[in-house]
């Protein structure tokens, strides 16, 4: 997939989450606590952190010294700290969805990573249905495959063969598990939620 069509889909995720974020908070203020399927984090931690892809250099380097430059202290210092509410947090995202910014050291993959593997782990615990587009979660899941932090998907997942059902992807050697694309990117980016294998 080119660079302008992963920026399209990230755009579009964006702006799609942008109005899930406003649709859940009709459900009452206690939603956004709910536990979402990344570890340690709330519905709220989550939605925030989907802002903070395109946060300016200044503020990512205040908030690397004020965690010790680790990277996932950094990040979730950014989640648990963001008390914006969530209207804030949808207009946020809305306004900055065509956004092309992204972290040092990461390419264009890596916010469409993030959007769609985020938007599951706010919707799956909220009993919500969102479709994953295709073509992106394939191009998203060959980048976790490739990439060694954070995932470490190469790693968790040896003597495993992940065959997508409905796309065409494969990687891995050893037992075969076939799934559609969307539920081996969760696996790959630790959801194991997503299918019954143990990593390694």
């Amino acid at each position: 997939m080119d660079r302008d069509s992963v920026w399209r889909h990230i755009q579009q995720q964006r702006l799609e989450m942008a109005d899930l974020f406003e649709t859940i908070d009709t459900r009452g203020p206690e939603i956004w606590d709910t536990p979402s399927l990344c570890a340690g984090w709330t519905v709220r931690n989550v939605a925030a952190h989907l802002t903070h892809s395109t946060l300016s250099a200044p503020r990512m380097l205040l908030a690397a010294v004020r965690s010790g430059f680790r990277f996932n202290a950094i990040v979730d210092r950014l989640a648990k700290t963001d008390t914006r509410s969530p209207g804030e947090l949808a207009a946020s995202l809305r306004e900055s969805a065509g956004s092309r910014r992204h972290p040092p050291g990461t390419t264009e993959l890596e916010p469409l990573i993030d959007v769609l593997v985020h938007g599951q782990d706010i919707c799956v615990p909220l009993g919500i249905e969102r479709p994953m587009p295709t073509d992106a979660a394939v191009a998203a899941a060959q980048r976790v495959w490739s990439m060694g932090f954070p995932f470490r998907a190469r790693k968790r997942l040896a003597g495993v063969r992940l065959v997508a059902t409905d796309a065409d992807f494969a990687v891995g050697e050893g037992r075969t598990v076939s799934a559609p694309i969307a539920d081996l990117l969760m696996v790959m980016t630790g959801r194991h939620v997503a299918l019954n294998i143990s990593p390694n």
